[in-house]
């Protein structure tokens, strides 16, 4: 369990997010939406949630607040609907949430969905509210009435809650379900793959009978059973969907509807299911099992993930809901469970499981995973690769590709080991501009259409469809093989042309309606439609911004598109209707005033340049390079005591306690580290700054560059290395472009203060003073 001083530090992590969002946002959010937009964020990557709407809604009447909803999520399947309400407090130290303030919360999400579903509520809305969308969708829409299950209820909150609280309920047959996320969860959540589902058979008093394989290795152990039909209804209508494991759900495009002959075995001949039906495979970390005279039963297990089987379990589910006198107690299925237990290997051999599981869906391992080899090839490019300064700054950034979640996180722990180095990596490192898996894949599917086989597969009605379904065929259908840096900054322009056109749309009150989520995406989609994808991403990407004609188009546009969009959706059901292909069918087809000769410069012309492609050799060089230069940054001494650190941290085994003494004794003789070192040694400042945190703070700063300055003797003169000096270097090498990429930001780093001196930075500074002399310098 988390000290509470890691508790307080998140805690205080998070009050920076906000914060910074504030700063990034200018378009009138509030620090409760943004909060609220960092939980389901978390949700989402740890499999909680699915394809979230962050919108804000509260009804008030004469005793007060009626109901209040700050997010949704409706699933594909109309089967599962989160509600989400927050409660934010403002404050200093961590606040501890009472019952009363949980009870209110939860009420008022329920008035909501009673309202909604039932009420007539849509009526009173207005179209222009964040949550007319899903108000029509709940009262008109006949999937929402045939196949919802579960209503979770989800209570996001920055304090703690110590208070129990009713875990389930009912409202005119739909099942509640009610989850607490607090600030607890959050943190354990933060650097989880994924929420374990925990399920006791035995409490519940199912009974399961296997049979153990007493093969023995080290990766896994299997087990066969028979799990019951009313097992299986029992746990889905609880988990639903969260069952299924989440990479597999999101690639083999579950629906959660019922396949017919299931449905006419179980009504028809349920005995026979046994027989007839190959039955579901599954996946846990841990299993208890009990003995008895009559054999073994399965009492337990932790972390329970469905492989293959999701259609045979919800078919199961959906005819004994709509047939509740059906007689599942007949029914069985057999249930291959195999336990993993190599947890280093974990997500891997998972991954394998459900390859082979799914060997009709053709879902590859590399496809289930972060480890993708073109991710691993956009993170390398991510880490190396400079941004211009944006305007009024003389920083140049990089666009962080988080592949795998906490990386970015981990990032500015390892290298920002004091408060002036995380303030040197937040600027060369903005928040803003972190990319994800899932937002990669929304920038590039916006800009562009894919066809597979005569069928549309990528545009922006698939990006409408929400994160894990659009990231789904992104990487099916739309992810270069091997991207390069082209690839990188083409989808930096396309970020930041989506990030753009965000703020052009607005926040409420100020936004120009309430689709942002459709609105931005097919006005995107329609603008490369129009200008005939010749839109000059490059120049994108040198400026770091777009022109202010292309924002003037971009909002006009914003509008049109919403327009039409409403005009012509059937009904009120607008969010339902652009999930469609025949949506953006009808836009294209349409005519629109949209002048392009507004803005010739941003279209692609015969003075655009022609890019070169940087080797992957040269990727990997550069990459090298910065982690040298972070290793080098540690005093060779502190190796000694890192190596035994190792005494009381497991993680640090005896092959690492002796690379660090290996590594200390490299750097005192002054020679080159080699690539295992480097290596090993990243491990080690990773396994630090996870399991102790503040172990770099006590690192000292060097001396100022004003305290101490170097004299450097060249030719006939002696010159000072000072600030002015160093700044006349930039200005120099801006124009004459001697130095490499990472020399001119180094460079930069020390004369415009964002990094303090040593004598090492000192020597390295006068080497590329003699560089620039040997160009016709003129230290006049």
């Amino acid at each position: 369990m988390q000290s509470d001083k890691e508790l307080k530090r998140f805690y205080d992590e998070i009050n920076e997010e906000l914060k910074a969002g504030l700063l990034a946002e200018d378009d009138g959010t509030t620090p409760e939406q943004l909060f609220t937009e960092y939980c389901l964020s978390l949700l989402a990557d740890a499999g909680e949630t699915e394809n979230f709407v962050v919108s804000y809604d509260e009804k008030v009447n004469r005793r007060g607040v009626e109901h209040k909803i700050n997010g949704y999520s409706l699933y594909e399947n109309y089967e599962t609907l989160d509600l989400f309400i927050t409660l934010l407090s403002d404050t200093n130290e961590i606040p501890s949430i009472p019952k009363g303030e949980i009870d209110r919360a939860s009420e008022r999400l329920r008035k909501f969905f009673k309202n909604a579903i039932y009420n007539n509520y849509k009526n009173e809305i207005e179209e222009s509210s964040e949550i007319f969308d899903i108000a029509h969708t709940l009262a008109e829409v006949p999937q929402v009435k045939e196949f919802l299950s579960r209503v979770n209820i989800f209570i996001l909150t920055n304090g703690i809650v110590k208070s129990e609280i009713n875990l389930t309920d009912t409202i005119s047959g739909y099942s509640i379900f009610y989850r607490i996320i607090d600030l607890n969860y959050l943190f354990n959540i933060s650097s989880k793959a994924h929420v374990p589902i925990e399920i006791s058979f035995a409490d519940e008093g199912f009974r399961l009978p296997c049979i153990l394989n007493n093969t023995q290795n080290d990766d896994y152990q299997s087990y066969l059973g028979i799990i019951p039909g009313d097992a299986l209804v029992e746990i889905y209508e609880r988990y639903g969907a969260r069952l299924l494991e989440q990479n597999v759900r999101s690639f083999l495009q579950f629906t959660g509807k019922y396949n017919r002959g299931i449905r006419n075995t179980i009504i028809n001949e349920p005995h026979m299911f046994l027989a007839f039906n190959n039955g579901i495979a599954a996946t846990a970390e841990e299993i208890e099992v009990t003995r008895n005279s009559e054999g073994t039963f399965i009492a337990s297990v932790k972390d329970f993930q469905i492989v293959n089987g999701g259609q045979t379990t919800a078919s199961i589910y959906h005819t004994w809901k709509k047939n509740k006198e059906t007689d599942i107690s007949k029914i069985f299925v057999q249930l291959k469970l195999t336990i993993i237990k190599n947890r280093e290997n974990f997500g891997e051999i998972v991954g394998r499981i459900a390859e082979y599981a799914n060997t009709q869906n053709k879902v590859s391992a590399s496809d289930l995973s972060s480890n993708k080899e073109n991710h691993v090839l956009f993170e390398k490019i991510s880490r190396t690769i400079w941004a211009a300064p944006t305007k009024d700054k003389l920083q140049q950034t990089r666009w962080f590709f988080e592949r795998a979640r906490g990386q970015y996180k981990n990032a500015r722990q390892r290298e920002g080991y004091s408060l002036a180095k995380k303030k040197a990596f937040d600027l060369k490192n903005p928040r803003s501009q972190v990319l994800t898996k899932e937002s990669l894949a929304k920038y590039i599917n916006c800009m562009g259409e894919v066809y597979k086989a005569n069928k549309l597969v990528i545009g922006p009605h698939i990006v409408v469809r929400g994160a894990q379904k659009n990231y789904a065929q992104f990487v099916n259908n739309n992810y270069k093989d091997r991207p390069d840096n082209i690839f990188f900054e083409d989808t930096v322009a396309k970020a930041l042309l989506f990030k753009s056109s965000e703020k052009i749309y607005g926040v409420k009150p100020n936004a120009i309606g309430d689709m942002r989520y459709i609105t931005v995406p097919y006005t995107i989609g329609l603008f490369g439609y129009l200008a005939n994808y010749q839109f000059d991403l490059y120049r994108v990407w040198k400026k770091q911004e777009i022109s202010e004609p292309l924002k003037t188009l971009l909002r006009g546009l914003m509008i049109d598109v919403e327009h039409f969009i409403k005009s012509n959706a059937p009904g009120s059901l607008y969010g339902e209707w652009a999930k469609k292909e025949e949506c953006w069918n009808l836009i294209k087809e349409s005519k629109w005033e949209v002048n392009l000769g507004s803005i010739q410069e941003d279209l692609i012309n015969k003075n655009t340049p022609i890019r070169l492609r940087i080797s992957d050799k040269e990727v990997d060089d550069k990459l090298a390079q910065s982690e040298l230069k972070l290793i080098s940054s540690i005093p060779s001494n502190k190796w000694l005591e890192i190596s035994k650190l190792g005494n009381h941290i497991e993680e640090v085994n005896q092959h690492l306690k002796d690379r660090a003494i290996n590594i200390m004794s490299t750097i005192n003789q002054g020679k080159s580290l080699s690539v295992k070192q480097r290596i090993d040694a990243l491990k080690l400042i990773d396994i630090l700054v996870d399991k102790i945190p503040e172990y770099f703070d006590s690192l000292k700063e060097p001396n100022l560059l004003d305290d101490k300055t170097s004299i450097l003797e060249t030719r006939s003169q002696y010159v000072i290395i000072d600030i002015p000096l160093l700044q006349k270097m930039v200005d120099y090498d801006s124009k004459a472009k001697v130095l490499k990429r990472g020399e001119q930001q180094y460079l930069a780093d020390y004369a415009y203060g964002l990094k303090k001196m040593n004598d090492f930075h000192r020597s390295n500074l006068e080497r590329h003073l003699q560089t620039l002399i040997k160009s016709g310098y003129n230290l006049g």
